[in-house]
Parts: structure tokens; sequence; C-alpha cells
């Protein structure tokens, strides 16, 4: 499935927008799952390497693949420091990685974008024995009047929008698949909180989002502003999310 010009011209705003995913999911990844500062993990569409910087500051050895040039672009510039980073040309059903190389993998807001059988067949082929697979998505709080406001902004303005993570929903029918109906579910409070710019950019990041120079865009930036302006508080907004994971084993 090639939906890497999806998020052509995206990755600035994915950069200021996108937000870091729960500690405690992190934490709790790393301490049930045995994984540690030796461990390769292969972090699946990693796009400007929001989640990865996060596994590498556990110490591990990532291999971020990205099919997208502008995502990877950036992950390169923002990770080069990580001696343990390693940045991949290739996607969910080729990741041009060699057999068995990986002891988990990982990939973070990206699942829903995947063929599910192609993926599973990649991921079969990279990991080792008993390696494990972690479905990892900051899903918001449909509960919080913000969120509902915002999907009701997006469905008004932007055809491509079909809900939240791409319309991924708790044990989604392609989680289920993926795993063969066996795994573990990890959730995480993770409530988010943005300035008039971060929040402005989370918009834009999306993509769904209509860009500079698409029919109402002036007007979708405008309702956008005047949303935060509704709902700030100090300059701040806050956002009800999760961090939330599906893991387990498919060899």
């Amino acid at each position: 499935m090639n939906t890497t010009k999806n998020f052509d011209g995206y990755a600035k705003d994915y950069t200021v927008g996108r937000p870091n995913y729960a500690a405690q999911l992190i934490d709790s990844i790393f301490n049930k799952y045995g994984l540690s500062k030796n461990s390769v993990i292969a972090d699946i569409g990693s796009g400007t390497g929001k989640f990865s910087r996060q596994l590498l500051d556990m110490g591990s050895i990532v291999f971020s693949v990205e099919p997208n040039d502008d995502m990877r672009s950036v992950a390169e510039t923002e990770l080069s420091g990580y001696p343990n980073f390693h940045s991949i040309h290739g996607d969910a059903e080729n990741t041009t990685l060699e057999s068995g190389l990986t002891d988990f993998v990982t990939t973070a807001q990206a699942f829903h974008w995947f063929d599910v059988q192609k993926f599973r067949n990649e991921c079969i082929r990279i990991l080792k024995e008993n390696g494990k697979v972690a479905l990892i998505w900051n899903v918001r709080d449909l509960s919080d009047v913000l969120n509902q406001e915002l999907y009701q902004i997006y469905t008004r303005y932007c055809p491509r929008f079909k809900g939240f993570s791409g319309g991924i929903v708790k044990d989604d029918p392609r989680i289920k698949d993926f795993f063969g109906g066996d795994y573990d579910y990890l959730s995480f409070d993770n409530p988010l909180f943005f300035d008039k710019d971060r929040f402005v950019a989370r918009s834009l990041s999306g993509s769904y989002s209509l860009k500079e120079g698409d029919t109402e865009y002036k007007e979708y930036m405008d309702v956008i502003i005047d949303t935060f302006n509704r709902y700030s508080s100090d300059g701040i907004v806050k956002m009800g999310n999760s961090s939330v994971a599906y893991i387990g084993s498919i060899i």
C-alpha cells in the first residue's frame, strides 16, 4: 500500500505539533518485555523520529524505517547525535532489513496505513525467534469537548479525514487479524498541552489536513485559531489523550 506521498510537505508541522508518548508506556514496554540497551528495535513508519528518539533514549539500537524522504530527512537531522540510530529508506511491506535482525518491531501512529498481511509477513521475516511487535498510538479522548469540536472541524473541512488515527478503534479488526487475536493491551494517560503555534501545527500535521493553497484553507485556519482562543488558558490548551500499545508475538 503506497501512502508515501500522503506526508509530502508535512514534516515541519509534524516535528512541531506531534507529541511524545507517555514515559510510563516506554518504561512498561522495556520492563515487561525484556528490552534493554542491547536490544535491536525496528521502528517502522518512523516519520520524523518522535518515537524512535524515546527508544534511543533507553539506549537501544534502533533502525528507523521511513519511506517518505521529507520525514526521513528530518529524523536524520534530529537524531544524528545518537550513535545507535540507523536511518533506513524502506516501508512496512519491504523494510530492506536483513532477516532475523530485530528483537522487537514497533510502529507508532502508522499501522493504520499498512497492508496488514504484508506487514505481518515482513515482521516475521525480520524478527528473531520469540521477537514481539508493538502497535502504538496516541489516542484522543473523545469525551473531551475540545476533541469533539476538532472532530467536527476536520469532518467539515478535510475531505480525507476518516477519524482520528486513521479511524482505528480499540481492538480494531485489523489489530486482531495482525496478532491472530492474542495480544496485550497497555494504556497510560498522556494529556497534551499546546501553545498556539504547536496547536496549529498539530492540526496541520494530520495527513488529512488542508494545505496552504487549498480551497477553504484560510477559513479552516481561522476556525482552528478561534478554537484555540476559546479553549486556552494563559496561552495553553489542554487536550485529553492516552498513549496505548498492542503487544504480542506473531511467530
